[in-house]
């Protein structure tokens, strides 16, 4: 059985200035997965990343959340609506916050950041918080915890990797030896990896530790919702991005 998986490129414009998120697919014959969903409103951008690799949003078995944040669950209850066969998968810690059912960490981190902003900085913020308010809720058909394999597209094995947010999960394709971080790290303008804005992650300690679980797994191809494809050996470059966290 043929299994692959594709970093879809969405270019968008976001304030006048130009922004690439990536999600991911991973696809044999008999099932389709897309990792993370975008920001609300990008229903058409993903259908149509979907489109360029044959396929479409009304394929797909299932939609695997790395985590609650805006760019990745964004368009999730559209989705869901129009599409209710999707199989909603994420990591137990998260879809308290991904249902609606607890008040998201990173609306949280907002609301009590307001206060000590700038007086120049507190609209954005307000506006941010209110755009995170809004954020709709969705149910998840399953949850699953770390090292569990999910039994689509050969396996896909979940690896816990919080700190970003508490219940971020990374997924790891044993038959390609391919790696989907989400935002447990991204690529940065110099090519290098890094942690995913390491002023706003939850927990930067547990983030760092995150990137030394992954050092554990053969990874040829890495794939980061922040950057897309990494060119370059995986290993020695989670052991720099290791290593400048050590020296700080």
């Amino acid at each position: 059985m043929n299994i692959y998986s594709r970093a879809l490129n969405i270019e968008f414009d976001y304030n006048g200035v130009k922004q690439i998120i990536t999600p991911a697919l991973i696809r044999d014959e008999q099932h389709t997965f897309l990792i993370d969903c975008g920001y609300p409103g990008f229903i058409s951008n993903i259908d149509r990343a979907l489109n360029q690799e044959g396929t479409s949003l009304s394929s797909l078995t299932g939609l695997i959340l790395t985590h609650h944040d805006l760019d990745h669950v964004g368009s999730l209850a559209e989705i869901k609506r129009r599409f209710p066969h999707i199989r909603i998968i994420a990591h137990e810690q998260e879809a308290h916050y991904i249902e609606g059912k607890r008040t998201a960490p990173r609306l949280q981190q907002a609301l009590d950041s307001l206060n000590h902003l700038p007086i120049q900085e507190q609209p954005a913020a307000k506006e941010f918080i209110r755009v995170l308010e809004s954020l709709e809720s969705a149910p998840v058909d399953q949850t699953v915890q770390d090292q569990e394999q999910l039994p689509w597209c050969q396996g896909m094995k979940i690896i816990h990797t919080p700190g970003h947010t508490p219940g971020h999960i990374s997924i790891y394709l044993e038959a390609s030896r391919t790696l989907i971080a989400g935002d447990a790290v991204v690529i940065e303008a110099n090519g290098e990896l890094g942690i995913a804005n390491p002023q706003y992650t939850l927990d930067l300690a547990e983030a760092v530790r995150s990137v030394q679980r992954l050092i554990d797994y053969e990874i040829d191809t890495l794939i980061c919702y922040h950057g897309g494809i990494f060119s370059g050996e995986v290993r020695p470059a989670l052991q720099r991005l290791l290593r400048s966290y050590t020296l700080q």
